[in-house]
């Protein structure tokens, strides 16, 4: 989110950040956010139908005119209601070189199969868990000595480089 909220700052940017929504109330980028004055949205998803959380953020998102969702460290599996509100309009940054690793523990995964890269992937976000169209990806070679933490790491740099690009050519297609 970071990232994103930097890349908003340069007045040649095409989107604007106007909301950092989370299901974690003490997540790092709504401090950021709301240091940067953006909006926020917080709050825990437990106790509460899925419906009506769901419900809760798409009321959110819509007031503050938000038009393309950018997720980011959302760890939650949207709804297909949500995702059919929302058809063509929500992105999401993997850790992984998609199709290839969809859901967790992308890095170890590409490791223990012996690949020689990972990476990271920038995609319209469906239904199906991390399955719509990928619009940019970024390769990091995977290194003799890489751990899950170690390759991690250096994703993320490529993650802060290519999900402001790619989102900055989604919302001006």
């Amino acid at each position: 989110m970071a990232a994103l909220i930097a890349a908003a700052e340069d007045t040649a940017c095409p989107f604007e950040v106007v909301l950092v929504a989370s299901d974690r109330p003490d997540a790092a980028g709504l401090a950021d956010a709301a240091s940067c004055g953006i909006a926020t949205f917080a709050r825990s998803p437990r106790g509460i139908p899925k419906a009506e959380y769901e419900a809760a953020i798409d009321d959110a998102l819509r007031a503050a005119g938000v038009g393309t969702i950018a997720l980011a460290g959302y760890m939650r599996l949207l709804s297909g209601d949500f995702v059919a509100a929302w058809r063509d309009r929500i992105v999401n940054i993997h850790p992984s070189l998609l199709p290839a690793y969809k859901g967790l523990d992308t890095h170890a995964r590409a490791i223990a199969a012996g690949d020689a890269e990972a990476g990271c992937s920038v995609h319209v976000v469906t239904e199906e868990l991390d399955a719509g169209s990928v619009l940019g990806q970024a390769r990091v070679p995977i290194l003799p000595d890489d751990t899950a933490d170690t390759l991690a790491a250096r994703v993320l740099v490529e993650e802060h480089r290519l999900y402001p690009r790619i989102l900055a050519e989604y919302v001006t297609r």
